[in-house]
């Protein structure tokens, strides 16, 4: 067997984790997927946030933020109306439904932290530690430097 990139190691390990979380959801009922958890979460400490905040507090881009807002609209989870401070400015919210589900969420999420503990035991490391440490590295040093580095290196 070749030997896989590490693009299509990353994209199979999100398939295979985001995938096992998304049954999860799908299993109690819930028509809701893991890409909402950062926004939900966010929603839960602040309440009430334009979608800048939420994208900050989150750790998300505003364009991804964006996205999965309207996502979440059309599936009832949040709400959105007009700040009265600035016109320009969106205020996202948790519906009445997307407040309902919280426990069950919440549930989910407790199981899903436990499963990737089982998995830090198996693999012998804290596996959240070490993606901190390639996003630390990469936020230090783009991948895209890294790349041109390696590209000049070559020549």
């Amino acid at each position: 067997m070749t030997k896989q990139g590490l693009g299509t190691q990353l994209r199979h390990l999100i398939e295979l984790m985001d995938g096992a979380v998304a049954r999860s959801y799908e299993h109690i009922g819930l028509n809701y997927r893991p890409r909402y958890t950062p926004i939900v979460k966010t929603l839960i400490d602040l309440q009430e946030c334009t979608i800048s905040e939420l994208a900050d507090h989150a750790g998300i881009t505003q364009p991804a933020a964006t996205q999965t807002i309207k996502l979440m609209q059309k599936a009832d989870l949040i709400t959105l109306c007009v700040s009265p401070e600035d016109n320009r400015q969106r205020l996202v919210k948790l519906s009445s439904y997307g407040k309902s589900i919280i426990p069950q969420l919440e549930s989910c999420w407790c199981a899903t932290n436990a499963a990737a503990q089982g998995l830090d035991k198996e693999l012998g490391f804290d596996f959240s530690r070490q993606l901190d440490k390639v996003i630390h590295a990469l936020s230090k040093r783009s991948f895209d430097e890294r790349i041109n580095d390696a590209r000049n290196t070559n020549l």
